[in-house]
């Protein structure tokens, strides 16, 4: 029998397997896996509004789609495994030394590294809850314990957070703007619940939403680096920039920080087309400016048309609008999806719509009418 016939016969072969005996990290049995927010197909209504992932609605720029398309001449390359132009170019943004910028494949892989960096088997992870819902896979990934501290009127209770810190607390993540609340912290009590926490703990400003943040006079947490050097702030491309397809974020730390955080950097993770996206969405601020105006608007007239209808709705920042529904958050949004309306249902705390076009918006409104009737909404 040659050696291709003998390949086909085992290929073919139909007798059952035993299954595989492979030893696994007992932590990893654990792991409950991220659940993305419904695709636009799972709709079932005439108009499909996709409002459950807080992606940007617009199509990148021109410009942007350019970059992209010149660099994909060169794909038969491997990336620059430093990113150092878009680094040099995050720097300048932030007005920081280059040395204090790294970058990811999505702040999301930015975020697994530091943890992984500082938090291993019987540490603690720390955070709010509800916050973003990949903060539990982070410590599980880590084998760490998730210890989540609850929200006070959906905002980040930090001294109750900062009376949490343990022995065994390792990294601490505070989502701000918050998701799925959309609750902004200011700058004065984060340094307030910064200066309780012990020097050698890292704390991680997720930021992933801050450039929605429109409050006249508001400091972000960048401010608060040449303070307290145990911080790092992590913000990503794939929202307001409108490159989640990219899938790239950046950190900005102290340089040691930064140093350790990219030891556990996976070469070549961040891709050429990726890379030439982002320096050139940096490029657009104009534009970026006017897109963020629409959209803040756009959150505005859907939070005040669902107040008025009597939904229980936080004010908060974001590409999106928290409805406190607690239990009955599945219901409303099965009713809304009916409606043609996908949104993002996070029982037993509520459900969030992101904002789209003003077309998308005018539907979600169109939609949280129609619920209404069918279902009195809790208040």
């Amino acid at each position: 029998m040659s050696v291709n016939a003998s390949a086909s016969q085992l290929t073919n072969d139909p007798s059952p397997r035993a299954p595989a005996a492979v030893r696994m990290r007992p932590s990893i049995a654990t792991i409950q896996p991220y659940k993305p927010g419904k695709p636009a197909g799972a709709a079932t209504g005439k108009r499909i509004a996709a409002l459950a992932s807080n992606e940007m609605p617009f199509a990148p720029s021109p410009a942007v789609r350019e970059a992209i398309a010149q660099a994909a001449a060169g794909l038969n390359r491997y990336p620059d495994p430093h990113a150092t132009a878009l680094r040099e170019r995050i720097a300048t943004a932030n007005g920081v030394d280059v040395d204090r910028v790294a970058v990811g494949a999505g702040s999301m892989i930015l975020l697994q590294q530091a943890v992984l960096s500082t938090t291993g088997e019987g540490d603690e992870l720390l955070y709010a809850w509800p916050s973003f819902e990949g903060y539990p896979l982070l410590a599980s990934l880590a084998g760490a314990r998730a210890v989540g501290v609850p929200l006070i009127d959906a905002r980040h209770d930090l001294p109750a957070m900062a009376d949490a810190i343990s022995d065994r607390t390792r990294c601490i993540l505070v989502c701000n703007p918050n998701n799925p609340t959309g609750t902004l912290l200011g700058r004065d009590e984060i340094a307030a619940f910064l200066a309780r926490v012990p020097s050698d703990r890292l704390v991680i400003l997720d930021e992933a939403y801050r450039e929605f943040v429109d409050e006249p006079g508001y400091r972000d947490a960048l401010t608060l680096l040449d303070e307290f050097p145990n911080v790092a702030v992590t913000r990503t491309f794939s929202k307001a920039y409108g490159l989640a397809g990219l899938r790239i974020g950046y950190c900005i730390a102290a340089p040691d920080v930064i140093a350790t955080i990219r030891r556990s950097h996976i070469p070549f993770n961040v891709t050429a087309l990726a890379q030439a996206g982002a320096m050139a969405a940096l490029d657009g601020a104009g534009e970026l400016h006017e897109r963020l105006a629409e959209l803040s608007a756009g959150r505005r007239r859907l939070a005040a048309h669902a107040r008025a209808l009597g939904y229980p709705v936080v004010d908060g920042y974001g590409n999106f609008v928290w409805l406190a529904l607690g239990e009955r958050a599945p219901q409303i949004s099965a009713l809304l999806e009916a409606e043609g309306v996908i949104s993002r249902a996070l029982p037993p705390f509520g459900t969030r719509i992101s904002v789209g076009t003003p077309e998308d918006v005018d539907h979600a409104m169109q939609a949280l009418e129609q619920v209404a009737s069918a279902a009195e909404p809790a208040g």
